[in-house]
């Protein structure tokens, strides 16, 4: 599983970046993590507001940071 987060670093794509990793550690999955914040990257998602989750390369979440509860869902 490959897991992104998109953001250019503002406070919101930090909190999902940190939540996101906490999810994966309580469901003790195996991912790959990558934050992107190459703006042509994120923009190559279809993202047009940060900060944005991906999952094998579909866009779950963009524009607000879910919950870590909420992130566990999408990852199962």
């Amino acid at each position: 599983m490959i897991i992104k987060v998109l953001g250019t670093g503002c406070a919101n794509c930090k909190k999902l970046e940190v939540q996101t990793k906490e999810a994966i550690k309580q469901l003790g999955i195996d991912a790959v993590f990558e934050k992107v914040e190459n703006l042509q990257e994120i923009m190559a998602y279809g993202v047009m507001k940060t900060p944005a989750l991906v999952v094998d390369e579909q866009v779950k979440v963009m524009g607000r940071v879910p919950s870590i509860e909420d992130i566990k869902k999408y990852l199962v």
